[in-house]
């Protein structure tokens, strides 16, 4: 199969049946075996009857439904396990994204062998207060956080390498980084490419400021992962010696002062580098034992089954 077409969405029940024509339609024209994998994130409105009613009159479409909404990210990552394309095209269910770009998307990963190419909506229709401001803070702390050097790094647009979908696991909201998530599997030939946006027809969004919020502390927790998710112990086990190792030498210049230079003078617990000293050997011996924790789960751990779907079609 030559494309696999992936698309999260939640209560856009009136963008579907134009999107799925639209998508069909460029398919057609350039001769493409697909599939369109729609994943319902547990939408209230009539969307999962849509997603139906088009797996009946096209074979092509697929669909899951989530029994609750879960997030994009796991709506993302339960597509992946299913895709079956030799590439795999991401896009948002509202309509902004066009699904013109396939073709070129297509030939940038098969002729040019990129592992994935991102969309770079360079001229967007969304409120600038809202969302463009934050947006473009938002992703100038990515860049150089990551060393990616991408300027939308939260575009729904986004082709992928089967390889790569299957290597990467989704979770918590990192579908943000998943160009990141990718380069740290391994993947570096990782591109951009301009793509058209288009103004919501349908429906409103459904993502608020909130989303930069959350989406800054992602960025903090990849970096960590990034830098130290498979050693741990360098991190914690460095600054809890540090720590240890700063009490202890507090320690020793209590110890002998008090010994050798003023053993008539007050109490060691009476001078406040005593609690100093304490306080900074118990917090070493904290982050060291996270440190040591933190190896023994990575060593340990077990894949857990992140969502539950209620039903699916043509899988």
């Amino acid at each position: 199969m030559d494309i696999s077409v992936v698309i999260p969405l939640l209560n856009e029940e009136d963008s579907l049946t134009e999107l799925h024509d639209w998508i069909a339609k460029v398919m057609q024209s350039n001769r493409y075996s697909y599939e369109i994998l729609f994943i319902d994130d547990g939408s209230t409105d009539t969307s999962w009857e849509v997603i139906e009613n088009l797996s009946q009159k096209n074979p092509n479409v697929k669909g899951i439904k989530f029994q609750k909404n879960y997030g994009k990210s796991q709506a993302l990552n339960a597509g992946f396990k299913e895709v079956k394309g030799n590439v795999i095209i991401t896009m948002d269910a509202d309509l902004q994204d066009s699904p013109d770009e396939i073709p070129e998307l297509y030939n940038l990963i098969i002729k040019e062998d990129f592992d994935l190419i991102s969309g770079w909506k360079k001229k967007r229709y969304d409120s600038k207060i809202r969302k463009n401001i934050p947006s473009k803070l938002f992703n100038a702390a990515a860049r150089k956080t990551s060393g990616l050097k991408l300027h939308d790094f939260n575009c729904g647009l986004k082709a992928y390498k089967k390889d790569v979908v299957k290597s990467v696991d989704v979770n918590g909201e990192m579908h943000r980084y998943i160009p990141v998530l990718a380069k740290n599997a391994g993947f570096n030939k990782i591109g951009e490419k301009v793509v058209e946006h288009q103004a919501r027809k349908y429906g409103v969004t459904k993502f608020g400021i909130d989303r930069f919020i959350n989406g800054f502390l992602d960025l903090i927790t990849i970096w960590f992962l990034s830098k130290f998710g498979k050693r741990p112990m360098h991190l914690f086990g460095l600054l809890g010696t540090l720590m240890f190792f700063i009490g202890l030498c507090f320690s020793f210049y209590l110890g002998i002062d008090k010994l050798f230079f003023n053993p008539t003078g007050r109490l060691i617990t009476e001078r406040p580098q005593f609690y100093l000293a304490l306080v900074t050997m118990i917090i070493g011996t904290q982050f060291f034992l996270a440190g040591f924790l933190g190896e023994i789960i990575l060593r340990t751990k077990t894949d857990t089954k992140r969502y539950t779907i209620s039903n699916q079609v043509n899988l």
